[in-house]
């Protein structure tokens, strides 16, 4: 899947909350960044009062907006998408693009990411805690063997104790996204890399 890096884009996708740079994604898309992707944050409003199952059409209509303007401005171009939490209602977009991605705490208690997940032919990489009832990391090993889950890590990836400890799972996660990008997304000849 090695592509030049003049072609390396990338779509952050966020959560319900917090927008395209809380710390877990802005780690993730610096990853990619610093290998010379162009990065695009979607941001967004998710519309009140509605659950986050009744918003996976709308997710996949956002996104779908935002991937046909870079197909219509880079004809060829084969983003990774980035997704967290309500972001990874986009993988049915993802299924349906061929396209690769990370999806950071995934909604893995939500039958139809699951089964989009499940239908992928690109690759991708899912990240969670044991401590976020989003996740379930029996499913995640049974879709992809790219799978980070840290230990009582929450929803945001924060951990009991010291902020300090809640830093080093962004650096687990971080080295994580690195060699997933390095290895599998762009193929990054090791004496290369940094």
């Amino acid at each position: 899947m090695h592509r030049s890096s003049s072609q390396r884009f990338v779509v952050v996708v966020p959560g319900m909350q917090f927008g395209p740079h809380v710390p877990v994604l802005a780690y993730a898309s610096r990853a990619a960044a610093v290998r010379a992707a162009q990065v695009l944050p979607l941001s967004w409003q998710p519309p009140k009062g509605r659950s986050s199952l009744d918003l996976a059409p709308w997710v996949v209509d956002q996104v779908n907006l935002v991937l046909d303007k870079l197909a219509a401005a880079r004809p060829g171009a084969v983003p990774l998408l980035i997704g967290k939490s309500l972001g990874s209602h986009a993988a049915p977009v993802a299924v349906e693009r061929g396209l690769p991605a990370i999806w950071l705490t995934p909604l893995l208690q939500q039958e139809p990411v699951v089964t989009a997940l499940a239908k992928s032919n690109a690759p991708f990489m899912l990240v969670g805690g044991t401590g976020d009832p989003a996740w379930d990391g029996s499913v995640a090993r049974r879709l992809t063997p790219h799978v980070v889950e840290v230990e009582n890590a929450d929803h945001g990836m924060w951990v009991p104790g010291a902020l300090t400890d809640s830093a080093l799972v962004l650096g687990t996660i971080g080295r994580a996204v690195e060699s997933f990008l390095d290895e599998v997304i762009w193929k990054v000849p090791a004496e290369t890399r940094s």
